[in-house]
């Protein structure tokens, strides 16, 4: 456990190009020791690029980083030893077993070969791999393969966990049980660095985000903060058909100053008063007779908050910046 004072990240006008091309411009940021942050933004945001920064494997053009104090252009030996990063992609070889891999992860730590089976086989039992532990990895699922990838980064406890697109093609399922295993970790203290293209994911385990767009930050807040930037509660009708839907547009305009979505058969009405504009609203539909299918308060979401404020929806693929060599 690390108990620094010190920001486990702050960087201040990082910016990195790739001949014309900004990926990242100016860009601040803070993530304080214990706290989970996420970087969200849409495909070639940035996100990647400023990962890399952080993590040594790109040198910035202009402005500072350092983790935990140590910069990371100065001091990148030091900064490598305080941080653990796992990528898009599992980095394991696929002709080993699940603990095999683990192993030799940790024998390439320094670790005999006896302290590398004890801690292999310690990180088998936290991230339950055991049912799958002499499997070949190529013949393991997407999230079998990312739990061992999370196990294997983890021989060494980091100051910094930086995990890039951790649930990238997994299905639901696998996901839930990498969040598990991302939460049992921030439980014990881990400070971690999070890119995401689900919003889900921002929204289930970061304290705070941070909203970047053409390599600029553009928001930043807890959650909840984000979701209030975007306007006001609503309650939102279903009618039951069409033609309902037209009958509940004209009745309900004459009480409410509403908005039609008729692509949905959904009538939306502002609900700053929270339940009690919910009971005018259902009050009124009982009033009218017509039929609808649902009667529900809607809060801001981060999809909401997102579209609202990048003017785009979230991609379903992982963002390419352009490739360089490590400096």
């Amino acid at each position: 456990m690390f108990n620094s004072p010190l920001p486990a990240i702050e960087a201040h006008g990082l910016t990195k190009r790739f001949g014309d091309f900004t990926a990242v411009d100016s860009l601040d940021l803070r993530v304080e020791t214990g706290t989970v942050v996420s970087l969200l933004g849409p495909n070639g945001a940035g996100k990647t690029t400023m990962v890399r920064m952080l993590a040594t494997l790109l040198r910035p053009d202009a402005g500072r980083a350092s983790i935990a104090g140590h910069d990371v252009v100065d001091e990148p030996d030091e900064v490598r030893r305080l941080i653990s990063l796992t990528g898009q992609f599992a980095a394991l070889d696929k002709n080993l077993t699940a603990r095999e891999n683990i192993v030799l992860m940790a024998r390439l730590r320094g670790r005999s070969a006896r302290a590398a089976r004890e801690v292999a086989d310690e990180l088998i039992e936290r991230f339950n791999v055991g049912e799958f532990r002499d499997r070949l990895v190529k013949n393991l699922s997407g999230g079998e393969r990312r739990r061992v990838d999370l196990a294997a980064g983890l021989i060494d406890r980091p100051h910094l966990l930086v995990l890039d697109e951790p649930t990238t093609g997994l299905d639901p399922r696998s996901r839930q049980v990498v969040w598990s295993t991302i939460r049992s970790l921030v439980a014990d203290g881990v400070t971690l660095l999070l890119t995401t293209q689900y919003l889900e994911e921002a929204d289930a385990l970061a304290d705070r985000i941070v909203l970047i767009d053409h390599g600029r930050e553009i928001a930043a807040g807890t959650p909840a903060q984000l979701k209030a930037q975007v306007g006001q509660q609503r309650v939102d009708v279903v009618a039951a058909d069409g033609a309902g839907f037209e009958r509940l547009t004209a009745r309900l305009a004459e009480r409410f100053a509403i908005t039609a979505l008729p692509e949905q058969r959904t009538v939306s009405i502002a609900a700053p008063d929270d339940v009690a504009d919910l009971r005018r609203v259902a009050a009124a539909v009982q009033d009218s007779g017509i039929e609808v299918d649902e009667i529900a308060l809607r809060r801001p979401t981060l999809d909401d908050a997102f579209i609202a404020l990048t003017g785009e929806p979230p991609e379903g693929v992982p963002d390419r910046e352009p490739e360089e060599v490590a400096a």
